[in-house]
Order: structure tokens, then sequence, then C-alpha cells
């Protein structure tokens, strides 16, 4: 995990909020949401981040076994390819969330060729 200073231990698991937040939003504020609407705990080990509307800008959320750490960045260009709305909630691989905060559509990485075209 690249976005945070290297004291944070990368978590075994990212998840991305999928519906956009007011990015003043701060600790407090986003665990609150973590627990409420996801019913997950935001002391789980696992990442969370959250985007503005205009996609233009990210905040992770992390536990590190002793508080939280709330790490934001933001592109200067571009913007984050995020999950459609219809789910609440999708859980990325370290390699995904790599391409994520470099502002690469990491969804077209994974994808596979259709069955139908051969090479």
């Amino acid at each position: 995990m690249t976005a945070c200073p290297s004291a944070i231990p990368a978590p075994h698991q990212v998840w991305l909020v999928v519906e956009p937040i007011d990015m003043r939003a701060g600790i407090d504020g986003l665990s609150q949401r973590i627990q409420n609407t996801l019913g997950h705990s935001p002391c789980d080990g696992s990442a969370y981040a959250f985007r503005n509307r205009r996609a233009t800008r990210l905040k992770l959320l992390v536990w590190d076994g002793t508080g939280v750490w709330l790490c934001q960045r933001r592109l200067h260009q571009g913007h984050f390819v995020w999950p459609q709305p219809g789910t609440a909630i999708c859980s990325l691989t370290a390699r995904q969330w790599h391409w994520l905060i470099t502002g690469i559509e990491w969804q077209r990485l994974e994808a596979q060729a259709p069955a139908h075209l051969q090479v």
C-alpha cells in the first residue's frame, strides 16, 4: 500500500465504498459509515477507501492495531476508476489497489478475453 506512510502495515484487504462521500468527513464519520452502512468493523485489519463525487480525491481508513490512520490522495489530472453504483462495497487485490491509486483503469487489467475470440 503506497498511498500511506510506510509505518502503516499493509492491510490484508482493501474495500472500496462505492457511493461517493463528502470529503470533509473524518475518522469518526467514516468509521461510523463503515459500521452502520456496511456492517463491518473499521478495526478488522482491512482498509476502506472512499472517493469524492468527481472521483479526483480518495480517502483511506486503516487500523494499525493501536489506532486508525486516515490518508488522502488527490489526482491532479484524470480521476480514480471506481465500480459502478449498485453494490455498496467492492474488494480489491493489492495489485488492483496499486493501479487504482495511480489512476489507471484497474478493472480492465484483470478482464478475461471473451471466449469466442481467438488469437
